[in-house]
């Protein structure tokens, strides 16, 4: 049997079956196919998978580092609670936010941003070179572009934004926080900004950049607290009609 015609078809390149089988399992957790406390049947999770037995432990160790997984003596492998997890995880947050809109993920991404993103725009300001000035206008630009075609590259230039934004910060553990947002951010804006009543991304974002490029914390503190506020309001929104699409398909 062939591994991958066993495993079934990911929505992400992997490395190899080993990798393909962490992407798998990893899924399955987050979504709650395999809940927490589920001991894991391994011989039939071979069977399944069409994997060897080298291959599943390999996987399991690292799902273990991940905090998913844990073993004991005579009760066998299981799968852990959530707060266990390694929520921070770049794996955790893509296989969480892969299944489609979570909307406690996007509550939560949300909460994060009000904390993180004002004060980044702040030091962004007092800190910000002439290259970190040029890739925030290159991705803002992409942005209007795409708004003003339809071209549909606007989540990657609203993405290539904050991760310009965070960078210029030129604090490395801020800037590592990109790999933390932008999961859950994608999946935000491939809703919002496909939907014709949200509001324009631009103004918002050409305000954090300007008050950055004037040097000025504390109107980019403002401006960045403007434009959560604004992603805040969209989404809610949109939420209803994404709610009730989704009803539907259910009943149909």
């Amino acid at each position: 049997m062939d591994h991958r015609e066993g495993l079934g078809v990911t929505s992400r390149p992997l490395r190899g079956t080993h990798g393909q089988v962490v992407h798998e399992l990893g899924t399955r957790i987050l979504s709650g196919d395999l809940p927490p406390g589920i001991i894991l049947d391994l011989p039939a999770l071979e069977n399944e998978l069409g994997i060897s037995r080298t291959v599943l432990r390999e996987s399991l160790k690292v799902l273990t580092a991940k905090g998913l997984i844990g073993a004991r003596q005579k009760h066998g492998t299981f799968v852990t609670e959530p707060d266990a997890w390694n929520m921070l995880d770049d794996d955790v947050l893509r296989w969480r936010a892969g299944g489609g809109t979570d909307s406690t993920l996007l509550q939560e991404l949300g909460e994060l941003r009000l904390i993180i993103e004002p004060a980044a725009a702040a030091l962004a300001a007092e800190r910000a070179t002439e290259s970190d000035l040029a890739a925030l206008e290159a991705s803002l630009d992409a942005m209007e572009d795409s708004s003003a075609t339809g071209s549909g590259h606007v989540v990657d230039a609203d993405l290539a934004f904050h991760a310009a934004l965070l960078r210029a910060t030129h604090n490395d553990l801020i800037a590592s926080l990109r790999s933390v947002t932008e999961h859950g951010l994608r999946q935000r804006d491939l809703l919002v900004h496909a939907d014709p009543g949200a509001e324009d991304p631009v103004p918002s974002h050409r305000a954090v950049f300007e008050a950055v490029r004037h040097r000025d914390p504390e109107a980019a503190t403002t401006a960045m607290r403007a434009l959560l506020d604004q992603a805040a309001r969209d989404f809610q929104i949109i939420r209803p009609r994404r709610d009730h699409a989704a009803d539907t398909r259910r009943r149909g």
